[in-house]
């Protein structure tokens, strides 16, 4: 059906800054964007549906780039821990850290899973955000990560959400792979990600990058298997020392490398010449207190396109809204408003390889968008929570 949604500003997104559009209407057919513009120029026409959205600001509907939202369990008593002086290590010892939600995760059912899951998804969409990525990754084992993919379709299927999976088994070395890390990356290169691909479960493949996790060498692996199986790949990577697993990620045209304090220019100019995204989670960073900021001077002096996410999971970043992240990537990584508000639009689409059809407010992409009354774009970066008042839209339908 035709729709015509009018009475508004528009900050379009388009190209990567506000690109405002004053006293803007949008005419919606089915589920795209037929036409935006100036309302003096609407086109002459019949629409059987017109929505007065009463001098709101319009956005594009907002993308959270990077989650781990399917796990079991709950890690608030490690946090407890941790703030009364006990070591991450020695906790790991103890049996927790991620051990614990594999544990966890692994003995859930998928109806608990997707239960929980869901809970978390609908925080962030409650924040006005339309499409999320999810990883896998605290399974660990065939039939676990198997689980947790189908739980991530499964949310995409019932709730009014566009969700993307992604596979993440080289997340951590499963207990049953103790100093083994070369013969657990050989069964998920001959055996997981080749299986669950042809289940259809499987939109990009992601690794972890980094002195506890991974080598650049084993990502490699992992990333060649992707590629002969054609599946684009995403990397966490520069988070806790400087592996250049960025430069690794542009090497394979990643379509992102996320978290990146530790990056250095050369891993900056590689992502830039590649067109890799660079999603920045201030969660964690503020989570871990870290000190080590990302090379923002680098990431703008490259045009490296930047997103932020909420990398929403029990361990280092128990972030349920996204807005709150645009916040934290303003006060503590140093981006703008305008860059925040990309970076979870525009940029965040790049980074899950949407952005022919999402991320911004232009004739023929999807109609996600987000009709908030405040008083300027920026304001989704100043409120520090709460539920701003709101309209949603996807897919060209207004949802509650």
């Amino acid at each position: 059906m035709k729709t015509l949604w009018q009475n508004c500003h528009a900050a379009t997104m388009a190209q990567g800054a506000y690109s405002i559009i004053e006293d803007a209407a949008i005419i919606t057919q089915d589920e795209h964007i037929q036409w935006i513009g100036p309302r003096a120029e609407l086109p002459v026409g019949d629409y059987p549906a017109i929505n007065d959205l009463k001098g709101a600001w319009v956005t594009p509907g907002l993308i959270d780039c990077h989650t781990h939202a399917v796990f079991g369990g709950n890690r608030s008593g490690e946090f407890e821990q941790r703030l009364q002086g006990v070591s991450y290590a020695d906790i790991a010892a103890a049996g927790g850290g991620i051990a614990s939600t594999v544990r966890a995760t692994r003995a859930a059912s998928e109806d608990e899973l997707f239960a929980s899951a869901a809970k978390r998804l609908k925080s962030l969409m409650r924040d006005g955000v339309t499409t999320v990525e999810i990883k896998s990754g605290y399974g660990l084992d065939l039939p676990s990560e198997r689980k947790m993919l189908r739980v991530i379709r499964r949310l995409g299927a019932e709730l009014p959400v566009s969700v993307r999976s992604t596979c993440l088994a080289a997340h951590a070395l499963p207990p049953e792979y103790q100093d083994r890390a070369d013969d657990y990356i050989e069964h998920i290169c001959t055996e997981m990600l080749p299986a669950l691909a042809a289940e259809g479960l499987v939109d990009a493949v992601d690794a972890f990058c980094e002195y506890l996790a991974f080598s650049p060498e084993q990502v490699e692996r992992v990333f060649l298997t992707a590629q002969r199986l054609g599946l684009p790949v995403k990397l966490h990577a520069e988070q806790l020392s400087s592996l250049h697993g960025s430069s690794l990620a542009a090497r394979y045209q990643a379509l992102s490398a996320d978290h990146l304090e530790f990056m250095t220019e050369d891993d900056a100019k590689a992502m830039a010449e590649s067109g890799t995204v660079a999603v920045l989670l201030p969660g964690a960073f503020y989570f871990l207190r870290e000190t080590q900021l990302p090379p923002m001077d680098a990431l703008r002096k490259h045009g490296v396109k930047i997103a932020v996410a909420s990398d929403l999971n029990p361990g280092t970043s128990p972030a349920l809204s996204l807005r709150l992240m645009l916040n934290m990537a303003c006060t503590c990584l140093r981006l703008t408003p305008e860059e925040a508000l990309a970076g979870a639009t525009i940029h965040a689409a790049q980074a899950l390889g949407m952005a022919q059809t999402h991320g911004s407010l232009e004739a023929g992409k999807v109609a996600d968008f987000v009709a908030w009354h405040i008083d300027r774009p920026a304001d989704l970066s100043y409120w520090l929570g709460g539920d701003l008042e709101k309209r949603v839209v996807r897919h060209g339908v207004e949802i509650d």
